[in-house]
């Protein structure tokens, strides 16, 4: 069973257990020797929080350790440190960010040779290795000064065309967006105005980016905009907004990713991968186009999975993880929304229009800090969850489960009518029992 990954790597606040130094470093040096390889290369990324620095540094000192090759990319997507792992053919890739997190959190994901994010059984055997006592081999580090430009022309690539005529707004978050993302809209020929694009290492995420998109509605409007773009820390997420300011999650792009590659016939076994938190007027859109859709437990990593295992190449998350695999390994918001305006241009629609096709159910994700995380089934509110889900039957559902990244209970109920007043009861009887 592992202790220190979560669903997307260890994550927490920096400096504080699990991600500490010692970790980190420790972490180097496992996955070094989980490559099986006497002189390992492993790549490494991260994001702009003022404590990665010192987590690179950390996790390059471990790789050495155990005799390897530390190659530092420096501030990028972690969907590009994913692409750069498989195309510098480096034995592994690690890449250190929190994500969505706040600024003072930081985390570590891995990825395999191969680009993708490592399954549950491979990381519980990198916690194992993690607590060997690793002899100096004195391995090195060097620095890879094309992996921004490497990104920059892989991402423009999956286009296909041009973005001539088309005015966009950036959110980059103050994350790892910023070195990348305005440059790749414009040299595909877009308008591009970026905000939240100047990172000072305590900013990430700060009232901007995927989870905080007022400003960027306000700024599409203001701009007249065709749309706009939010990303997140790491930019493996994304959110858009449509040209009249309205805001589309992932579930809106799946949808609009799913009818643009079937009407290509591009999207293998016409089906494509969900999670359990997406909303059933998701199911009703890609059903009316004769699309399946197989669902998995929460985190885009399980997405993945499926995808690898039964030869899909769309899947995604209601919070804008979508993981289009013709291009990328693992979700990527810049690759994402290039697709969305392809949509746009295929169709000759705007944003709003090619919305249209999906009617959300009123939907209400309420997170509720909790000091431990006990087994939900032995809570004393959990039989006010049994009859919520008796009294809602075929009208809505409802779900509860814990963040796998940070100290939080999610409750999320989806009805027709009530949902708010279903959710908040549930919430605020957890709120008083733990």
């Amino acid at each position: 069973m592992r202790e220190l990954f979560g669903t997307d790597g260890i994550r927490g606040e920096a400096y504080k257990h699990p991600v500490t130094l010692d970790i980190a470093e420790k972490l180097g040096s496992a996955v070094a020797l989980f490559s099986k390889k006497e002189k390992p290369v492993i790549v490494i990324g991260r994001d702009t929080r003022i404590s990665g620095n010192d987590f690179e540094k950390a996790v390059a000192e471990g790789i050495c350790k155990a005799g390897g090759k530390a190659v530092l990319l420096g501030t990028l997507p972690t969907p590009a440190v994913a692409y750069l792992t498989k195309k510098l053919k480096a034995d592994a890739g690690i890449m250190i960010s929190a994500s969505h997190n706040p600024p003072k959190d930081n985390g570590l994901k891995v990825f395999s040779s191969e680009g993708f994010k490592l399954e549950d059984k491979d990381e519980e055997e990198i916690e194992k290795l993690m607590s060997l006592n690793f002899q100096n081999k004195k391995g090195f580090i060097e620095n890879y000064e094309n992996a921004k430009e490497d990104y920059i022309k892989f991402a423009k690539s999956s286009l296909g065309g041009t973005l001539e005529g088309l005015k966009i707004v950036i959110d980059c978050a103050n994350g790892a967006a910023c070195t990348v993302a305005k440059e790749i809209f414009e040299q595909l020929n877009a308008e591009v105005t970026a905000i939240h694009n100047q990172p000072d290492g305590n900013n990430i995420n700060c009232n901007c980016g995927a989870l905080h998109t007022d400003r960027l509605r306000e700024e599409v409007i203001k701009q007249k905009a065709d749309l706009g773009i939010a990303l997140d820390g790491d930019a493996d997420r994304i959110i858009v907004v449509d040209e009249k300011g309205n805001k589309l999650d992932g579930d809106y792009l799946l949808y609009i990713c799913a009818k643009l590659l079937k009407d290509n016939n591009k999207l293998n076994k016409n089906t494509v991968v969900a999670t359990v938190m997406s909303n059933a007027g998701f199911d009703e859109a890609v059903k009316k186009e004769d699309i399946s859709v197989v669902k998995t437990i929460v985190g885009d990593k399980y997405v993945i999975e499926e995808m690898k295992k039964q030869g899909y190449n769309l899947g995604g998350e209601q919070s804008g993880h979508i993981i289009l695999a013709d291009y990328s390994t693992t979700g990527d918001g810049i690759i994402c929304g290039l697709q969305i305006v392809k949509a746009m241009q295929t169709y000759k629609k705007n944003l709003s229009e090619l919305a249209e096709g999906m009617k959300k159910y009123p939907q209400v994700l309420i997170n509720v800090p909790v000091k431990e995380k006990k087994e939900i089934k032995t809570l004393k509110t959990y039989p006010l969850i049994q009859k919520t889900e008796n009294e809602l039957k075929n009208k809505g559902r409802i779900l509860v489960r814990y963040s796998g990244t940070e100290m939080l209970l999610r409750v999320m109920v989806e009805a027709k009518e009530n949902a708010s007043q279903y959710a908040e009861s549930i919430a605020e009887n957890i709120r008083k029992e733990i």
